[in-house]
């Protein structure tokens, strides 16, 4: 980030193109929006600070507070061309969030959010801007959903994610760019990218990077913070869910009661084997949660182990079925307090692979089902071995040497790393 992004920020505000959508958020998390959206200075790009035009000669464009407090989520928009930041973007062609020839990525040139087709998402938001890489955070490497064939051209070319073949992006009649079958004789369907000062050549294109970069200059940068009024941190961790803004350790800095309902709502069609048990490893400790240990949406919280209390940060549900389960033998282990689902994630950090989540894999709680969640389960079980689905019967989560959850190989005695199930 160059020293004078957040005046850029503040800048474009006033003078960016008309927003069509409501805005989403008042102000972004300074700290968590550039954690979230790093400028790749690796990449190799073939067009930087360009508009992209549709066949009616006007121009894409990002709102960046009509998003999350991380400018993700947010809606492509299209407006009269006017040179206004939010409607230039680059094109790369190659870096840590591609590894694919002959493919581009779209990263907008305000926010560095990159170009994403997502169709797990409600019919009309399918298209968002969101972290390159395809985690929320910032952490992610390379997804398809973010990656589109590229010739090497301005065009007009189509946008069709790799993650979904014969789906093109599409301007709609509301002005904003959603999906739709692929159509050659659809012009609504067809973008160039403008001529610019700022292009490269693709042949030549750079991948030199900027002179300074303020990322990490804290007095550069001018911190936006959410008008939101945070009750005083208690010493002692919640033993039940905060229903007030409370200071939270990941991103957002504050808990959204709200956000974090939505995320984690409870599934009331869900068949349980069991409701509001404790989960005891060999050791004799249980399963924690700390309500306030995540981001504000009660996403990203790491599970410890303490002294068996009975507590509702020790409960957890095992479900059987449910919107969030329909594969057999399989069952989720969620917190009866955040109703947040135990999930493995081996993309993140080492140490950090395994957190709580919204069931269904999507941060504001959209998702339905991910094998990420799934664990399985026998009915008739008294315990339970934490082997995640998606790790191929060869990952287990067991208590590391910080106390907390963490993965590791299968042991070849099953006994030793699971979780007896405590109804009482």
């Amino acid at each position: 980030m160059y020293p004078s992004f957040s005046l850029l920020l503040l800048a474009t505000r006033v003078f960016a193109s008309p927003a069509f959508r409501k805005r989403a958020v008042a102000s972004l998390d300074q700290t968590a929006f550039e954690e979230a959206q790093q400028r790749d200075d690796t990449a190799a790009r073939a067009f930087t600070s360009v508009p992209i035009t549709t066949s009616s000669g006007q121009c894409l464009f990002v709102d960046e507070l009509s998003g999350d407090f991380r400018a993700n989520l947010t809606p492509i928009q299209i407006a009269a061309c006017d040179g206004s930041t939010g409607q230039l973007w680059d094109v790369l062609t190659s870096g840590k969030h591609n590894n694919v020839g002959d493919s581009m990525l779209v990263v907008n040139t305000l926010t560095q959010a990159c170009l994403n087709f997502d169709p797990r998402r409600a019919a009309g938001n399918t298209v968002i801007m969101f972290s390159c890489g395809g985690r929320a955070d910032g952490d992610g490497l390379v997804t398809k959903s973010q990656l589109f064939p590229f010739n090497g051209t301005s065009g007009p070319l189509t946008l069709s994610p790799e993650n979904a073949p014969g789906t093109c992006l599409s301007v709609t009649a509301a002005n904003v760019l959603d999906q739709a079958p692929c159509d050659e004789s659809d012009s609504s369907q067809t973008f160039t990218f403008g001529a610019s000062s700022t292009s490269a050549d693709p042949a030549i294109a750079s991948s030199v990077a900027p002179a300074a970069s303020g990322a990490a200059d804290a007095s550069s940068s001018t911190v936006l913070i959410s008008s939101v009024a945070v009750t005083a941190a208690a010493s002692a961790v919640p033993t039940s869910d905060p229903t007030t803004p409370l200071p939270v350790s990941r991103a957002g800095g504050v808990l959204d009661p709200s956000a974090a309902a939505e995320a984690n709502e409870l599934d009331d069609t869900a068949v349980k084997a069991f409701s509001s048990v404790s989960l005891k490893d060999e050791s004799g400790q249980c399963l924690f949660v700390d309500p306030t240990a995540g981001d504000f949406r009660q996403n990203l919280i790491p599970i410890t182990l303490k002294t068996c209390d009975g507590s509702q940060n020790q409960a957890w549900d095992i479900v059987t079925s449910g919107k969030h389960n329909d594969v057999a033998g399989s069952v989720l282990v969620v917190s009866t307090l955040t109703q947040g689902c135990l999930n493995f994630d081996p993309r993140r950090t080492a140490g950090d692979t395994v957190i709580m989540f919204s069931c269904g894999g999507r941060a504001d709680g959209d998702g339905l089902v991910t094998n990420s969640q799934l664990f399985p389960f026998t009915e008739g079980q008294i315990d339970i071995l934490l082997a995640p689905e998606n790790g191929n019967n060869a990952t287990c989560l067991v208590a590391n040497a910080d106390g907390k959850l963490d993965s590791t190989t299968c042991a070849g005695n099953a006994t030793s790393q699971s979780f007896t199930i405590l109804t009482a």
